[in-house]
């Protein structure tokens, strides 16, 4: 009798329902983490509401600089991070300094171990962090590179400084046998330098006018090329993508050249850049550059696009087929997975192929601030020959991020916004969380399934 009336004292007026509830939660829980078994760091974004993220930066704000030597970009937290984590600690303890002695024998014990929680997630992201940077470098330290566990690390992200090699390697370019390695890249880049010889160093009056015309189409895409970063404007840099480009379509005429391959060349050259240069992309210049080095770069640039592009060869032929195919599977994903906004978007007339079209056309290249876009290819390029399906959901969660935004506009407001996406000041954290509700989608597949995983991932 005075266990039921120190009980309602407390406020626990019907202890079975919320037994209930924490058991249909916890339960939940449990079903999405067992779909992200094997996906760390996503993971740990969604399920713990935390606000840091294992990412290139040291912070969410900074843009990265893409360094060659080891720094607090490739491993380790944030300090505004642990001091957010430290203030959390804080708070919760002056939070049971103000309560009754009553309630302090009830609630101390739950406060304590809810710091302890936080202070151990800190710590446990920093060891993470830590020790896939340990991993990377085991991995690639040996004779023979298990090219499925570097994938699995990839996924999740790459020390920027590691980022040539592993792009190399998860592409197929070099070969994972490390006593091959360097005789294999000697070999493709001097076939590169041959291909330019005879295909690019030669006057028009030996080309095709249909050679000529692809000629002066890329020379006119490669000025628009990421033109809101003020390096890509240079004019060797663009001399270089016209090189790769033009070479690449001579190469593969099945497609030739298609508008929107200028973009894809940008990651890597980014890429492959930084082994040469550092600091900050903004302060870069190839103008010093050795004409042998740019050329490696170059060619690293054709080889690897050529890899990518050899997945996805429908993409970029006449029709373009293979887009439309994925851009009718995005359309049925949305509506599998958020039926009102898909509802609300076919009731105004707006058409998949009016916004997604460029997105699977340019990998989201031009939709999001490009200081993110090689972290985002690190999922790209770890995801292998399963990336175009995979990028239905990518490109799915990533629509879905403005469920509620696009339900309140008619056809002319969705069609502005979706032009004019509101990413530009999007750090690592929106694009972790844009992955990681695509891996848990991409698991669930039933439709029941990714109906609950859309709410469990909004709340």
């Amino acid at each position: 009798m005075n266990s039921n009336n120190n009980s309602s004292s407390h406020g626990e007026v019907d202890p079975r329902n919320k037994e209930s509830l924490d058991s249909r939660f916890n339960q939940t829980l449990k079903n999405v983490q067992g779909l992200l078994k094997g996906r760390s760091i996503p993971g740990k974004i969604l399920l713990t509401r935390r606000s840091d993220i294992l990412d290139d930066s040291g912070s969410q704000e900074r843009s990265p600089s893409y360094q060659r030597s080891f720094s607090q970009n490739d491993a380790g937290t944030s300090d505004d991070m642990d001091k957010s984590m430290e203030g959390g600690v804080r708070n919760t303890n002056n939070s049971d300094g103000n309560t009754t002695d009553n309630k302090l024998t009830s609630s101390t014990s739950k406060n304590d171990d809810a710091a302890k929680e936080v202070q151990n997630s800190a710590m446990g992201t920093r060891a993470t962090d830590s020790a896939r940077v340990t991993k990377f470098t085991k991995e690639l330290s040996g004779q023979m590179v298990i090219l499925e566990r570097l994938r699995e690390l990839a996924w999740s992200g790459v020390p920027p400084y590691m980022r040539p090699n592993v792009w190399r390697l998860l592409l197929g370019y070099a070969p994972p046998n490390s006593d091959r390695r360097e005789g294999v890249l000697r070999r493709k880049r001097l076939e590169y330098l041959d291909c330019v010889a005879q295909f690019y160093d030669i006057p028009d009056t030996e080309r095709s006018a249909d050679e000529i015309n692809m000629l002066r189409q890329i020379a006119v895409d490669c000025p628009r090329t990421v033109p809101d970063v003020p390096f890509f404007l240079q004019a060797q840099v663009q001399k270089s993508l016209e090189r790769i480009l033009y070479t690449w379509a001579i190469r593969h005429p099945a497609s030739g050249y298609v508008q929107g391959i200028n973009d894809l060349v940008t990651p890597f050259l980014v890429v492959f850049l930084s082994e040469y240069l550092e600091g900050s992309i903004d302060s870069w210049s190839i103008s010093d550059m050795s004409s042998g080095k740019i050329s490696n770069i170059e060619a690293d640039c054709y080889w690897c696009l050529s890899k990518l592009l050899d997945g996805m060869q429908d993409h970029y032929t006449f029709a373009q087929p293979g887009i439309q195919r994925l851009v009718f599977k995005l359309k049925e994903l949305v509506r599998r997975i958020d039926e009102p906004v898909s509802r609300h978007m076919e009731d105004q007339g707006l058409e998949y192929l009016q916004f997604a079209f460029r997105w699977f056309n340019c990998l989201l290249i031009r939709e999001i601030p490009f200081h993110l876009v090689t972290r985002l290819w690190d999922t790209y390029l770890a995801e292998g020959d399963a990336l175009p399906d995979f990028l239905v959901y990518i490109f799915a969660s990533f629509l879905l991020t403005w469920s509620d935004e696009l339900q309140k506009l008619d056809f002319q407001g969705m069609v502005m916004f979706l032009q004019h996406l509101p990413t530009q000041n999007w750090t690592y954290q929106e694009l972790e969380t844009v992955l990681s509700r695509a891996y848990i989608w991409h698991k669930a597949k039933t439709c029941t399934s990714l109906y609950v995983a859309f709410y469990v991932s909004r709340t």
